[in-house]
């Protein structure tokens, strides 16, 4: 099996076990009583704590398989075929976001509720795709080093100086657009501070992509990797507080507050080193294909969970009510169905696609038709009003 292939059963592992925990971490969270959720209890801490891993991991994975297929083509810039499907990608997941908050009840009646314009996952990755594309076409022309020295600078940026921008309000923006930066409004994620893991992401896919002949590119890797996420989780808070004390910067002791930016960065590089260790196991073809189908299952699990478009989903009828005994099972029962029914979409995806397709064009052919046959008759009973008109009001002047 060559380097390759093994990169990406592994990133694909990492992606497809992402996106279980989210799916049973969204069931659990919205529908377990709160007087189940005991801080003192150490199976919920760790349950707890393994929640708070998944959305970092999943929004590194989604930089690192973006970038990676950005940049193994010969062509650089804009001639990069890539580009434009990235661009097509980015847009459609900010576009399918919108959609999965569209109410359709109150599209009826006129309105567009305001959840339509809190921002969650998928416009996050849909608008960090497209922030990648920008940072890959503006160093696409300079020295090989810029692009990943820039995606550890942005990095670094956000998560430094989160305690900073974390209060702003950006009241100078539209609601739809400051949603994008600030949670006040009831947003679930912002561009800011996770666009920092897509791209140190990013940053991971050019090394390996760089050093993808590399003799013992996993040996080290693995070892980079724990050295690193040690480092993250238990010594950066130290470390920041002896760069305070060094330089006085307030920035600095702002993120002793709550350094969890760099210690769940420290996570995600655990989980990839175990996922690297563990690569050998990671060839299974359903596992892969999980990988493969997060967005069919994310959609999935929104509607079913949520009720997207009709608001009759789980949340609404079992809002944190349900006891252990129940969310637990249900947890895993959700997974599944969630699952099977995005590889059962995935597998007839394309029959589907050219089903809707025609509907449409047969909807189009129906309004033509309509148009042609109304047009005549339109014109005919236009005419007739007229001198029905004409006749009435001679009638009136008599």
């Amino acid at each position: 099996m060559t380097a390759k292939s093994n990169r990406l059963f592994f990133i694909d592992a990492m992606r497809a076990w992402a996106i279980l925990m989210m799916l049973q971490g969204h069931f659990i969270d919205g529908l377990l009583d709160p007087i189940f959720r005991d801080s003192s209890s150490t199976i919920y801490n760790i349950w707890l704590y393994f929640r708070g891993i998944t959305a970092p991991v999943f929004f590194t994975v989604s930089g690192f398989i973006f970038t990676y297929l950005l940049i193994r083509v010969p062509q650089t810039g804009m001639k990069n075929p890539r580009v434009s499907k990235g661009i097509r990608r980015g847009l459609q997941l900010l576009a399918i976001g919108y959609l999965l908050r569209l109410n359709l009840g109150g599209l009826l009646k006129g309105q567009i509720y305001n959840g339509f314009y809190l921002i969650d996952v998928l416009h996050c990755i849909g608008l960090s795709i497209l922030g990648l594309i920008g940072i890959y076409v503006l160093t696409a022309k300079k020295k090989k080093y810029v692009f990943p020295t820039v995606l550890v600078i942005v990095t670094l940026v956000l998560f430094l100086f989160e305690r900073v921008y974390k209060d702003w309000s950006f009241a100078f923006l539209p609601d739809f657009l400051a949603n994008y930066f600030t949670k006040a409004n009831g947003s679930v994620f912002t561009i800011v501070p996770w666009f920092g893991y897509t791209t140190i992401g990013a940053f991971i896919s050019v090394l390996f992509t760089r050093f993808k002949n590399y003799k013992y590119l996993y040996p080290a890797a693995i070892s980079i990797a724990l050295v690193i996420g040690y480092l993250l989780i238990y010594r950066s808070s130290s470390a920041f507080a002896v760069l305070y004390d060094w330089t006085g910067f307030e920035f600095l002791k702002l993120i002793l507050s709550n350094n969890y930016l760099f210690i769940r960065l420290g996570n995600v590089f655990v989980v990839f080193a175990v996922f690297m260790i563990l690569r050998q196991l990671m060839t299974n073809k359903t596992v892969l294909k999980i990988g493969a189908s997060t967005l069919s299952i994310y959609v999935i699990h929104f509607v079913i969970l949520y009720g997207s478009f009709t608001g009759l989903g789980l949340y609404r009828f079992f809002n944190r009510s349900l006891s252990p005994e129940i969310v637990i099972p249900g947890a895993f029962a959700f997974m599944v169905a969630c699952t099977f029914l995005a590889l059962q979409y995935n597998k007839y995806e394309a029959n589907i696609k050219s089903q809707i397709s025609w509907g449409i064009s047969f909807a189009k052919y129906q309004l033509i038709e309509l148009k042609e046959i109304s047009v005549p008759v339109l014109r005919e009973s236009i005419i007739r009003i007229r001198l029905f008109l004409r006749r009435l009001l001679r009638t009136v002047r008599s």
